[in-house]
């Protein structure tokens, strides 16, 4: 009897712990709160404030896309200053001693470094007498990439600007082969003697500005500009504009990769 008398008197006090329990739960959460929850509140408060300075780790994908906006940004900065982004209209310039061979350079604007520099196995002497007697087409043909190599990772299709061996055409006769070349300084030179020049063909001494070539002699050049119509990112069209010619160009200049 007695241990049922202690076991009832525990429940009871047990019951009396539950309902004060809920008595002040009750309390905490009406309008009148007592110092206990004021002091619950204000370390809930202190917990959250220490716990927001926290920042949160980016996803990997996140963090993959920052870095590649980043670098499309200042991949475009770097590209502008490239002189690869021709108009519809350009600058052409063929160039070349009398018994060299012929050069040929386009370029945005007067000043502006080439973009396409090639030199021809035509000398420059044949080219004068074939645009003495009509219309010249100057053809230039480079290989595509083969599948296989263009499937293979890591390589990437080069601008038609940029290939470096063409074959060489002249009113459809093969002219043996055109090779692109860089702009040293006595083709700077060149183009910057050139450069006041819009449109006109003549003959540049050789002087301070200008050196003579490896066979000596004076320096031929034609210089005028021409429209440019693009295709495809395999095909480009260079025509000359000249007023005099009602409306005809006298030399049209072809890009193709076949």
């Amino acid at each position: 009897m007695a241990t049922s008398s202690q076991d009832s008197s525990s429940s009871k006090r047990h019951f009396h712990w539950t309902n004060k329990v809920a008595t002040e739960d009750t309390e905490a959460s009406s309008t009148t709160p007592n110092e206990d929850d004021k002091n619950g509140r204000s370390g809930i408060k202190t917990h959250v404030s220490l716990s927001t300075p926290r920042k949160k780790k980016l996803p990997a994908a996140a963090v993959s896309i920052a870095r590649l906006r980043s670098a499309v940004s200042s991949f475009r900065k770097s590209r502008s200053s490239l002189p690869f982004g021709l108009g519809s209209r350009v600058i052409g310039t063929l160039f070349g001693c009398r018994r060299g061979h012929v050069h040929f350079a386009l370029q945005k604007e007067a000043g502006s470094p080439p973009a396409f520099l090639v030199e021809l196995a035509t000398p420059i002497s044949g080219l004068v007498r074939e645009m003495a007697s009509g219309l010249v087409r100057i053809a230039l043909e480079c290989d595509k990439p083969k599948a296989e190599d263009h499937n293979k990772k890591g390589t990437t299709v080069v601008r038609l600007l940029e290939e470096t061996t063409w074959r060489t055409y002249c009113n459809g006769k093969k002219c043996g082969f055109a090779t692109r070349r860089d702009c040293g300084d006595r083709e700077w030179k060149i183009l910057k003697a050139v450069e006041p020049i819009s449109t006109g063909a003549g003959v540049l001494p050789a002087g301070n500005e200008v050196e003579a070539g490896p066979d000596g002699g004076e320096l031929m050049y034609m210089r005028a500009k021409f429209e440019r119509i693009v295709g495809s990112r395999d095909s480009e069209a260079f025509y000359m504009m000249n007023p005099d010619s009602n409306g005809t160009p006298e030399l049209s200049i072809y890009l193709l990769r076949v």
